[in-house]
Parts: C-alpha cells; structure tokens; sequence
C-alpha cells in the first residue's frame, strides 16, 4: 500500500480536491474554490486562521460573487467547509455548534493535526453535503487522514450550566 503524500498547504489541498471533483464530472471554479452538484453549490474556504466576527459575518451570508464570462454573477451556497491549518478558536467552534441552522449548511475541517504531521484531525460536520463526504474520502485515501467528531464544551466547567452568547448573529429557539 502506497505511503501518503504530505499534507500541501491548504490552498494547494483545494486544488488537488477540485481537480478530482472535475474529473468526476462536477462542475468546479477556476478563481473559486467552488464544487457545483446536482444544482448547488458547495463552497470551501480554506485559512489558517479566523476572527470568530469575520467568521459569522462570512457564514451568514450565503451568497457569492462568482466569474461568469467577463463578469459576475451571485449564487447562493447551498454548504460551507471552513478547512483550518492551524487549530480554529473555542469560540468560533461554539458558534457553529450552537446554531443548529448554520450547522446544517457548514462544515468545520480542523486539519492542524495533519500538519504536525498526525493522522487524527477533527471535524464538525452535520450537513448531509455528498461534496465534503468527497473530501473526507479524498483526504482520507490520499494523505491518509483520519476525523474524529468535534465536540465543544458548552457548558460552564464550574456549573455545568449551559454557555451563553450575547451574540446577536446568533439565533436561539426562544427568539
């Protein structure tokens, strides 16, 4: 069985990824990093790191200026994976584990583990995205790349009582 090839940068990674969506017949952007299936769009935005503000500013706004032609046009994103190189903050984690909405849409790649050259990464991924089931598959397969579900601590260690947010991005099932 062959070794698996070092983990490239992530920019590279999502390269490498739309050049397989390509070759199987999905539709993909060559200035974005966008994989079109089945009439929606599966976004990827790769970083090494991200305020927790411009996150939420970022994943809810479902729309994308996309090149068409000459020019532009807007699409609506149907899914969001966030690929992170170094370890995403608690706090942005929360955010997306929090609303449940945001979490059906948006997907969390943790892959600072691969980078330090460890197999186990983690992920919170509760979209039922076949795209970004591709890309863990295509992870796995090629840089041997293993996911453990993320799971945030939502509850005040002390009291056990459940964390508040005094966002106002954030829905909550009260209001």
């Amino acid at each position: 069985m062959p070794q698996p090839a070092k983990m490239p940068q992530v920019w590279e990674l999502l390269k490498n990824f739309k050049d397989l969506c390509s070759r199987q017949g999905w539709k993909t952007s060559d200035y974005e990093d966008l994989v079109k299936m089945d009439g929606e769009y599966h976004d990827f935005i790769g970083t090494r790191t991200i305020h927790p503000s411009t996150f939420r500013r970022i994943a809810f706004n479902k729309r994308r200026a996309v090149p068409d032609g000459k020019s532009y046009r807007n699409v609506d994103i149907s899914f969001t994976a966030w690929v992170f190189q170094q370890q995403p903050s608690e706090q942005l984690i929360e955010t997306l584990a929090l609303d449940q909405e945001l979490s059906k849409k948006t997907a969390l790649y943790d892959l600072s583990g691969a980078y330090q050259g460890k197999p186990l990464c983690l992920k919170l991924n509760e979209t039922n995205s076949p795209v970004f089931d591709q890309f863990e598959k295509f992870l796995k397969e090629t840089y041997g790349v293993t996911f453990k579900p993320l799971r945030p601590r939502l509850y005040e260690p002390q009291t056990n009582e459940p964390k508040t947010f005094k966002s106002k991005l954030l829905k909550t099932s009260t209001g």
